[in-house]
């Protein structure tokens, strides 16, 4: 992706909560999202995406694996929208198995994006939401 890309997408004073136990898929969404100014916290566990909802209501977006331990994605879904009812949350998963959107979207989740994930369409999501 190019520098002027970035431009675009300036998300200071925006939380962005990421919810992913695989490390190095992390340091992939941080290495991109760190360019737009966001503050991030990463939740490695299901549990700890839930948690970091309770104690921060100041998240503005999650990013959410729907493979996750100790609480699958949908359970932590369920969680955070009795908490936050309103906070965006975009599912991400590498199991693009026939009816898995519609699932994802019936779970409570805003939107979807299938791993691998793209660059520039992951920016278009956030800023969506974020910059309403």
């Amino acid at each position: 992706m190019t520098k002027s890309m970035f431009s675009n997408y300036d998300f200071s004073n925006k939380k962005i909560l990421i919810a992913e136990d695989e490390r190095t898929n992390y340091l992939f969404l941080e290495a991109l999202l760190k360019r737009t100014n966001a503050e991030l916290i990463w939740a490695d566990t299901g549990r700890a995406a839930v948690d970091a909802v309770e104690k921060d209501n100041n998240i503005d977006i999650i990013l959410m694996d729907i493979k996750m331990p100790e609480m699958n994605g949908y359970e932590a879904i369920s969680a955070i929208k009795k908490i936050n009812p309103d906070i965006p949350i975009i599912a991400q998963t590498a199991y693009a198995l026939s009816g898995e959107k519609e699932k994802i979207l019936n779970a409570g989740c805003n939107d979807y994006l299938s791993k691998p994930i793209m660059g520039k369409v992951l920016l278009e999501k956030i800023n969506k939401y974020i910059n309403k």
